[in-house]
């Protein structure tokens, strides 16, 4: 509810979305972006060091105009970054001249350092619910212009249920699945893609669990 008034009343704050793969997290930060209409600029902790962020931030100041909304840095992976390159980002995002929002699948509170969790603030998301899953699959399959309808697929209930439970709350999962099992299946004598409940298990091998010994999901 905080986000979306934050959203809607454009008076956006910095913020970090911590949660699972594949529960949108970049997609949000993307619809956010567009819905604002703010520029839009995006950095992977994987792949950037601080000669990125400042560079990055440096076009951020030098495209603004005068009033105008800060534009939005969104950085993927936020916790792989090192206090040197968090450190980087604090007068940034302390005088306005980006609005953060990072992305993590860490627990924050952990691997982001303390001034720049004093500046965001910090949403939870959690895994998608298989209800949604589900529908989300739906429309990978017979939705034409967004989806695979081209291919004239069918999707049985039992597949639906059994790739929304192992997917494990993670959409990305569960649409590779999908997507494998119409590209790989040959078409039955109807003319049309069957996925079947023994094509789905086939395409998605095992129950995705994220566990790291030392981490919060040894505890979960």
């Amino acid at each position: 509810a905080v986000l979306r008034t934050m959203i809607e009343s454009d008076n956006l704050t910095s913020f970090i979305l911590w949660g699972p793969p594949g529960v949108g997290k970049t997609t949000l930060a993307k619809i956010i972006a567009g819905k604002l209409e703010r520029p839009f600029y995006t950095l992977s902790a994987v792949s950037s060091g601080v000669k990125d962020v400042r560079e990055v931030i440096e076009r951020a100041r030098s495209n603004r105009f005068f009033n105008a909304k800060s534009p939005i840095l969104f950085i993927d992976e936020i916790h792989r970054f090192s206090k040197s390159q968090q450190d980087s980002l604090l007068a940034a995002v302390e005088d306005g001249t980006v609005t953060l929002i990072g992305a993590t699948t860490e627990n924050p509170y952990f691997e982001v350092n303390g001034a720049l969790l004093s500046r965001s603030i910090i949403f939870e998301l959690k895994p998608i619910p298989k209800e949604d899953i589900k529908e989300l699959l739906k429309k990978a399959v017979y939705d034409s212009d967004r989806g695979m309808g081209a291919y004239d697929a069918v999707i049985d209930e039992d597949a639906l249920d059994f790739l929304a439970d192992i997917s494990g709350g993670d959409a990305r999962h569960a649409l590779n699945a999908v997507e494998l099992g119409v590209m790989t299946t040959e078409r039955s004598e109807d003319g049309k893609i069957h996925l079947t409940l023994e094509v789905a298990s086939e395409c998605i091998q095992k129950k995705k669990v994220k566990y790291d010994k030392s981490g919060d999901n040894h505890y979960d």
